[in-house]
C-alpha cells in the first residue's frame, strides 16, 4: 500500500505498523527454525547421527521461546522405548519366535550345496 494521500503522521504510523508487524513475524519465524532444529537434535540423538553445529547454534538464538509439539515429541520418545526394548535379549528372543525355522534350514541346505558344488568345480580332488 502506498502512502500517497496519507497524511504525515498518518504515513509514519502506517511505516511504523510495518517495522512492527515484520519484527513480529520475524520472531515467529526464528522460534518456528528453533523447534524444527531441536526436533531434528531429538531425531540425531535418536538415532546416533553426528551433532549440527547450525542446528545447536538456532536452538540458542531462539532462547527459551521454543516449544516443540508434545505430539512430536511422545513419537520419538515412544519409538526410543521401542528400540531399547527391541535390543534387550528378551526383544532378541521375541525375533527369534517370530521367524520361520524351515524358511532358515531351506536357505542354509541351499547355501551348503551350493558352496559344494562350487568347490568341487574348483578343486579336481573333490
Amino acid at each position: 500500500m502506498s502512502t500517497e494521500g496519507m497524511s504525515r503522521e498518518e504515513a509514519e504510523e502506517y511505516q511504523k505498523q510495518l517495522v512492527d508487524e515484520k519484527m513480529e513475524r520475524d520472531a515467529e519465524f526464528l522460534v518456528k527454525k528453533a523447534e524444527r532444529a531441536t526436533l531434528r537434535t531429538c531425531l540425531r540423538d535418536k538415532y546416533r547421527l553426528p551433532k549440527s553445529e547450525q542446528d545447536d547454534n538456532m536452538i540458542q538464538l531462539a532462547g527459551d521461546d521454543i516449544d516443540v509439539p508434545d505430539e512430536l515429541l511422545k513419537m520419538v520418545e515412544d519409538d526410543v522405548a521401542e528400540e531399547e526394548q527391541n535390543d534387550s535379549l528378551l526383544g532378541q528372543m521375541q525375533n527369534l519366535q517370530n521367524m520361520d525355522m524351515d524358511q532358515i534350514k531351506e536357505k542354509a541346505s541351499a547355501m551348503a550345496t551350493e558352496m559344494k558344488t562350487k568347490a568341487e568345480e574348483k578343486c579336481s580332488v573333490m
